[in-house]
């Protein structure tokens, strides 16, 4: 079963460099096979269950020992709810970029998959109810990392 840790670490840091309790449970996560998505709002890290499962009283001590204040833990399994019938006008303008990106979203890049936050952001898709979980499941990624893509437009 494939399963999904999503957390944060306190103090946030606004600009710059990440705090060290970041970059240590984000590696932690990473020295355990774990695929790892770090971003300015927390890290996602996915893999089996028992690798994931194993990892997590690693990246917790990792994270207090880089000087962290809180952890913030959320697991999934790959079983999530399912998503809403997009609103057709958020659907056209999902065509839209991807039309204008030349391929689906979930076929981008990182850095594609970030652009089409920020296009999508400014032709005003976020406004849209459950446009967070229609754009993740568009991109193929979770909630958190269309938070983190917004996060770095700003």
């Amino acid at each position: 079963m494939e399963l999904r840790a999503e957390f944060t670490t306190e103090p946030f840091r606004g600009e710059g460099e990440p705090p060290e309790h970041a970059v240590r449970a984000r590696e932690a996560a990473t020295e355990a096979g774990l695929t790892v998505d770090f971003g300015p709002l927390g890290t996602t890290a996915s893999g089996e269950a028992d690798a994931l499962l194993g990892a997590l009283p690693a990246i917790a001590r990792a994270a207090l020992d880089g000087g962290a204040t809180r952890l913030t833990l959320q697991l999934s399994t790959g079983d999530t709810k399912p998503i809403p019938e997009p609103a057709p006008q958020l659907e056209r303008l999902i065509r839209e970029v991807e039309a204008q990106l030349g391929a689906p979203l979930a076929e981008l890049d990182r850095a594609g998959k970030q652009r089409a936050v920020r296009l999508l952001e400014e032709r005003g898709a976020f406004a849209m109810r459950k446009a967070v979980v229609t754009i993740a499941s568009a991109l193929g990624v979770t909630r958190f990392t269309v938070y983190n893509y917004l996060n770095r437009s700003h």
